[in-house]
């Protein structure tokens, strides 16, 4: 199983970005899939969005409620965190998480 994240990147507040899971070893369509992130150091890793396994259901943490958008493409195997109105406190490491396995992560940093 593997998870290799991209799309992260340095943006102004209000800003968007988006990042892309591409997953790999796995049937992928059989699985929710999530992304968490770990802001600067000293904080500890937090989720912000989960997908079901076929895409019809989404959850997100508060905080990224109607700015950030969860999807995915199970023909593609890919997940996507589509993130707008980015503020500095979404700076952080964004990492793809599923069948208990992490990806490397893809830092997003939000500064003027």
């Amino acid at each position: 199983v593997q998870f290799v994240e991209s799309g992260g990147g340095l943006v102004q507040p209000g800003g968007s970005l988006r990042l892309s899971c591409a997953a790999s070893g796995f049937t992928f369509s059989d699985y929710p899939m999530n992304w968490h992130r770990q802001p600067p150091p000293g904080n500890e890793r937090e989720w912000v969005a989960s997908i079901t396994d076929s895409g019809s259901i989404t959850y997100y943490t508060d905080s990224v409620k109607g700015r950030f958008t969860i999807s995915r493409d199970n023909a593609k195997n890919m997940v996507y965190l589509e993130m707008t109105n980015l503020r500095p406190e979404d700076t952080a490491i964004y990492f793809c998480y599923g069948r208990g396995t992490w990806g490397q992560g893809t830092k997003v940093t939000v500064s003027s």
